[in-house]
């Protein structure tokens, strides 16, 4: 098995020595509290040795993504070997440097165009449904499945299977223990949103320093890279646009035009004077125009479009 059980808090320490001793800045103090540091835990010990191998790998490969993550900047570099050492140093960790190095999601393995949900099969049998403007990557090996959400949004359904399932996100890990695991993840912007139907997901931010947030069907969490809100109920309309709906329950109609606007092209604008008034109801997505015109009966509005890729949502007189 490829995959070593390293927490964030040994395998950040980890780095860090790493680092500094590439930095050339160890004077005799510093390597012997280092060498403390080592001696102190065997968990020290099988990172350090694990993240020499991982380095070692990195310098073997001749990519230029591989090149470009080592002369990446220093904090892009200290976040992506901690990752590589939690997940492993085979060549599917090696893959998971995409991130840093910000790559477009223009070269993922799946996209879905503006407006479009669409159905992937992965290898193992896993079954994700992509929603609008999402893209995803893939990469499994003998050893662990792991899976980069770059933009967007995928629910997602995880197949039985041997090997470790993670899935990542700008923000964090997401480790899916259960098989039948369903669960629902959004790519916000710094954050990542989860909602889990069935089964249960270890929860890791990607700069944390306390243990993984476990979360089990029926709840949802929003995530930063250092830290998650609250666990809370999963909210009546999540998942809903894996069905073509839109579900509102007492939504400010600035925040529903804005959903709304992810599933079409070109501008949709809430004037302010408008954008607190409050809309409920179930919208089929696969006719955005209909839902404008059903705006201007359900509430006291105008659509005025000036194109089709301009529209603004303004008081009615």
């Amino acid at each position: 098995m490829n995959r070593p059980d390293i927490s964030p808090q040994v395998a950040e320490q980890a780095v860090n020595w790493l680092m500094e001793m590439q930095s050339g800045s160890l004077d005799s103090a510093r390597q012997q509290a280092w060498q403390s540091w080592l001696n102190s835990h065997s968990d020290h010990q099988r990172a350090w040795a694990h993240i020499q191998r991982v380095n070692q790998r990195l310098n073997g490969l001749s990519s230029p993504l591989a090149h470009a993550a080592i002369n990446a900047p220093t904090h892009s570099r200290r976040q992506a070997l901690k990752l590589l050492l939690m997940l492993g140093a085979g060549s599917v960790a090696a893959w998971g440097l995409r991130n840093p190095l910000d790559l477009p999601p223009l070269l993922a393995d799946y996209r879905s165009g503006v407006g479009e949900q669409r159905n992937v099969a992965l290898a193992d049998g896993s079954q994700v449904r992509l929603n609008t403007d999402s893209a995803l990557d893939v990469r499994f090996d003998n050893d662990l499945r792991l899976i980069r959400l770059l933009t967007g949004e995928l629910l997602m359904t995880a197949a039985a299977d041997a090997r470790p399932l993670n899935l990542l996100t700008a923000e964090g890990r997401l480790r899916i223990i259960d098989s039948g695991t369903r669960f629902n993840v959004r790519q916000l912007s710094g954050r990542t949103q989860l909602a889990v139907f069935a089964g249960s997901i270890e929860l890791t931010p990607l700069a944390a320093v306390t243990a993984p947030l476990q979360v089990k069907a029926a709840q949802q969490v929003v995530f930063t890279g250092e830290r998650w809100d609250a666990l809370r109920a999963v909210d009546t309309g999540s998942g809903a646009w894996a069905d073509g709906m839109l579900v509102a329950s007492h939504m400010r109609l600035s925040d529903f035009l804005a959903e709304l606007g992810r599933y079409r092209r070109g501008r949709l604008n809430c004037d302010p004077n408008v954008a607190d008034l409050l809309i409920s109801g179930s919208y089929p997505l696969k006719d955005s125009e209909r839902i404008l015109d059903m705006l201007e009966i359900a509430l006291p509005v105008k659509v005025q479009r000036f194109t089709r890729y301009w529209v603004n949502v303004e008081r009615r007189a």
